[in-house]
């Protein structure tokens, strides 16, 4: 895409979502890191009511180490993927306790040696723990950036680095919440308000849905794991 267009959705994207920031509720890195791996195949509103809870009583690895699997899946059971999140959790909590002085690493290669936490884990992490910029691909900024044209990559490092290379890294952080924004309340998977859209003139998906009756979009399932 042309650098023209890239500037003119960024403002677009400004003006639409000003105060877009992380939707995960978290008062340390540490809550930020347990809070992402839970939210594997969950949604961020869910993830919020579980950890409310949670947090309350196990928000330090020290405490999280000291429960058993069969202690923690009962308070994380609504989030789903309980056995492997829960001892993933465990396991992550040892290991910071171990090897890092009790604290969430500020490094993508030791974040990601941790269990349960892979590329985009580490990136919302390194990016709204510790301000550094990131550029996590979710569902949403997948789906969004395939619609837009920004990328055509059929994985997300792929859609990472399109849109790593084609946004300033200074606002990495805040248009991947911009996108993750835009694709919740307008440019959902199913049934996106694409005539109430100020990016449609930019969007492929728009122009080709438009070449069908109102309402039926061409629309592929598009899923990411960690």
């Amino acid at each position: 895409m042309k650098k023209v267009a890239i500037k003119k959705i960024s403002a677009l994207l400004d003006s639409l979502y000003p105060n877009a920031t992380c939707a995960l509720n978290f008062r340390s890195p540490f809550e930020l890191l347990i809070a992402t791996i839970l939210s594997a195949q969950c949604t961020d509103k869910r993830v919020n009511i579980v950890t409310s809870r949670l947090f309350l009583d196990y928000n330090t690895p020290e405490k999280m180490a000291a429960l058993t699997k069969e202690d923690l899946i009962p308070l994380i059971k609504d989030c789903g993927l309980f056995n492997n999140k829960s001892q993933n959790i465990i396991n992550t909590s040892k290991i910071l306790i171990a090897e890092y002085n009790s604290q969430v690493p500020p490094k993508r290669e030791d974040l990601e040696n941790l269990p349960g936490v892979g590329r985009k884990t580490a990136n919302v992490v390194l990016g709204n723990a510790f301000n550094i910029p990131a550029f996590p691909v979710d569902t949403h900024v997948f789906r969004v950036s395939h619609r837009l044209g920004l990328s055509l990559g059929k994985s997300p490092e792929k859609v990472e680095a399109d849109l790593c290379r084609q946004f300033s890294k200074k606002t990495w952080i805040r248009t991947h919440h911009q996108l993750i924004l835009h694709g919740r309340t307008l440019c959902k998977a199913k049934s996106p308000l694409c005539n109430q859209c100020q990016l449609n003139c930019y969007c492929r998906f728009y122009f080709e849905g438009k070449q069908l009756s109102e309402g039926n979009f061409i629309n592929k399932k598009e899923t990411i794991k960690e």
